[in-house]
């Protein structure tokens, strides 16, 4: 079995990809506010929430039902092709995974006022064979981009 994977999941929502975009990159720090499922989420190094390689934060949230623990930092922000990249590392992630990389790509529909598309991926390392793959996040990112995208609907 290979300890190395690759998930990725596609998800229509009714917000221009601007706005998902930009809650995501410049205001990450109200996700809590906005995801059912994200109880808290701190800085633990660094003053500034969105800087690429340098701030760490702390997250607490719901994965299967169970109360998760992580860092997380920007590892790459490409406002051209509304991209972004951020590593999970320790708390409960590390106790599953060598390896966690989070990545979104949100691109506007065809149709004008139609919202967009937001894909998620995930690259992992399982620790070892034992280890499921990612599935329950790949859940948690559905859930959470449907809320920030109903949520940026009626804002």
């Amino acid at each position: 079995m290979a300890l190395t994977g690759k998930l990725s999941s596609e998800i229509g929502i009714r917000a221009p990809a601007a706005k998902f975009f930009h809650l995501l990159t410049k205001q990450l720090d109200h996700v809590q506010n906005v995801c059912e499922r994200v109880h808290e989420t701190k800085l633990h190094e660094d003053d500034d929430w969105h800087s690429v390689g340098g701030s760490v934060k702390h997250w607490t949230y719901v994965i299967d039902g169970k109360v998760t623990t992580c860092k997380e930092t920007v590892e790459s922000i490409d406002e051209q092709n509304l991209s972004a990249s951020y590593k999970l590392f320790d708390g409960d992630v590390s106790k599953h995974y060598k390896v966690f990389k989070l990545s979104f790509q949100v691109s506007d529909k065809e149709k004008i006022n139609e919202g967009a598309t937001v894909k998620w991926t995930i690259e992992y390392e399982k620790i070892n064979d034992d280890v499921e793959a990612p599935y329950g996040y790949m859940e948690y990112f559905d859930k959470c981009t449907k809320d920030i995208g109903s949520h940026l609907v009626k804002a």
